[in-house]
């Protein structure tokens, strides 16, 4: 049972991040002089016109901070109000697969194919320095015969004629967001026509965190050293979000909670029932093992008695016996180990729809709970033996 509910336990987590990540992205970057918040759905939609604008040439720092391997993905946003063949429609700059530069010399591809892959796509998504465009599925509807897919529409900034974008509709995008509504392009085609090149407005970001506890809670400034260390070594949301805030400074990290909040408690609830199903199955071994340490004790009291009469000492007679219980242990853990693959691989199939692969970490894990559990439900008997008389037992009584 340990070994089939660890092995669950360690895929679990792995197999619920990654399910987690088709919801979207779990944080949000904003300026921090940014003015007007508007959120929707724990994301922060606010007008173009008014704010600041961070620095795209910043973002390989990302790939820098203390979790940089937990930055799974990351999309800058740049939303403008723009004029879509004379009608004013909401346009979205972004990446859709994208090359990043890192200060170490390395680079790394993001974009929304990294951070909203959920988002379903009807024909194919824009090249990113194209001069094409994806359509929300909502703006399509409402007018089907101008946004089809292969139409070519002109774009420009709303309320002027200049810096006008023939762009061609390679696809129709469906978001459940705000993004249905509006017309997503290529970040540089945002940029030229916002006239803000090379910047952004929002940043949203995938990170893959462990769950919420006390310590992720609290304010970083009220920890002691050694709580700060502990809490900047843990792969907190609130921990990855202020490494952040110090590598990109002028910034605004927020959990977007939707997401951040279900993982944590589903993680949480099911980490919890699995640890609660192999305390209870090693209680119950423990008991199986000193009923049956009581029972060999009982049978073996003339052997106990012979060893004694010979000048067996109390720690020679419980030391054999341990010896006895520790073989037994590794024997018997071993072929647990085993049975409880076969058991996790049908609890992942019935579970995940696929089997959970073995993971041999575990088995030096069992092995010493098999152990524990051997000596703990002993001692009692044993401690008993040690107290045997041998001049009684070989006379009968």
């Amino acid at each position: 049972m340990a070994t089939s509910t660890l092995t669950v336990a360690l895929e679990a987590e792995d197999r619920l991040a990654r399910e987690f990540q088709a919801l979207g992205a779990n944080l949000v970057v904003t300026p921090k002089a940014d003015t007007l918040p508007l959120e929707v759905g724990g994301v922060d939609y606010r007008p173009v016109d008014e704010g600041s604008y961070l620095k795209e040439a910043d973002l390989g720092k990302l790939k820098m901070i203390f979790w940089r391997n937990n930055i799974l993905g990351f999309a800058p946003f740049l939303d403008i109000p723009a004029a879509i063949d004379g009608k004013n429609e909401t346009l979205i700059g972004t990446w859709y697969q994208h090359d990043v530069s890192v200060p170490d010399g390395t680079t790394f591809k993001t974009g929304i194919s990294a951070t909203q892959s959920s988002w379903k796509i009807q024909g194919r998504w824009f090249g990113d320095g194209s001069g094409e465009a994806v359509v929300g599925a909502s703006l399509a509807a409402s007018d089907p015969a101008d946004f089809a897919i292969g139409k070519t529409i002109q774009v420009a900034k709303a309320a002027s004629a200049q810096s006008t974008e023939s762009l061609m509709i390679t696809g129709i995008v469906t978001t459940g967001g705000a993004e249905d509504d509006a017309i997503l392009v290529p970040l540089t085609i945002a940029q030229g026509i916002a006239g803000h090149p090379g910047e952004y407005r929002q940043l949203l970001l995938s990170a893959w965190t462990k769950p919420a506890d006390a310590l992720a809670m609290r304010d970083p400034k009220t920890m002691t050293g050694e709580e700060y260390d502990k809490w900047y070594c843990s792969p907190y949301i609130s921990s990855i979000s202020y490494q952040i805030e110090n590598v990109i400074p002028g910034t605004s990290v927020r959990a977007i909670r939707k997401v951040a909040e279900t993982e944590g408690r589903v993680l949480s609830r099911i980490s919890s029932l699995l640890w609660i199903v192999t305390i209870a199955a090693l209680i119950a071994a423990g008991l199986a093992v000193a009923a049956t340490s009581a029972t060999t004790v009982i049978e073996r009291r003339a052997e106990i008695g012979i060893m004694k009469a010979i000048g067996a000492t109390n720690f020679v007679v419980t030391s054999i016996f341990l010896v006895e219980q520790l073989l037994l242990a590794i024997a018997g853990g071993s072929i647990g180990f085993g049975l409880g693959l076969i058991i996790a691989r049908e609890l992942g199939v019935s579970v995940f729809g696929s089997p959970a692969p073995a993971r041999l970490v575990v088995l030096p894990v069992v092995l010493a709970l098999a152990a524990i559990v051997a000596i703990a439900g002993s001692m009692v008997p044993l401690r008993r033996a040690a107290h045997f008389r041998p001049a009684p037992i070989l006379r009968g009584e």
